[in-house]
């Protein structure tokens, strides 16, 4: 496994359902995606899904790129109408997110964390977002451990109808202490 020295340069666009249907699609359902939930979905499905988000005034979607070159996938939502209704109580500022990385026969080691450091600069960019919510699966341990890294606090597990998850929140504070270390 290569060692990441210098990870580039990433940038985020609007995820264009129709356009990058095939791409997604690929992700999606490979099988280090699992903890995507879409691994027997179909390129339309995929592509409704994404329309969907894309329709909804409170989700976005987001193809994250690398030196120009699609390497993520990124959803932003706002928790108090989307994914955690009724779950916890949110704060003025909370914003929601995923990530899923591209599946790569040649991984880097400290791509992933390099990934989610730019989701969270990303996101942080905006000033009104305060604080970062994620709720993945508690089996994920790995996703739970590179949260972490970047300051993400575990709260409590909740019961979400798909799935058991870990809610954990990261302040600008904590992301910011915890990438400067």
């Amino acid at each position: 496994m290569n060692t990441l020295t210098d990870p580039g340069t990433f940038t985020v666009r609007p995820l264009d359902p129709t356009r990058d249907c095939e791409l997604l699609h690929r992700w999606v359902t490979h099988p280090k995606a699992a903890f995507w939930m879409m691994q027997e979905a179909a390129p339309h499905e995929v592509e409704r899904e994404y329309t969907a988000i894309a329709a909804d005034d409170h989700h976005d979607a987001y193809l994250g790129l690398l030196d120009g070159e699609p390497v993520f996938l990124m959803e932003r939502y706002d928790p108090r109408y989307v994914e955690l209704v009724g779950l916890y109580e949110p704060l003025p500022g909370d914003v929601g997110m995923h990530f899923l990385v591209a599946p790569t026969d040649t991984p880097v080691h400290g791509f992933t964390r390099a990934v989610i450091t730019a989701v969270l600069r990303h996101l942080f960019a905006d000033p009104a977002t305060e604080r970062v919510v994620v709720e993945p699966d508690v089996a994920n341990t790995a996703v739970h451990a590179l949260n972490e890294a970047v300051g993400f606090v575990p709260e409590r597990e909740i019961q979400k109808p798909e799935k058991k998850a870990l809610l954990s929140f990261c302040t600008r504070e904590q992301f910011e202490k915890a990438v400067s270390a």
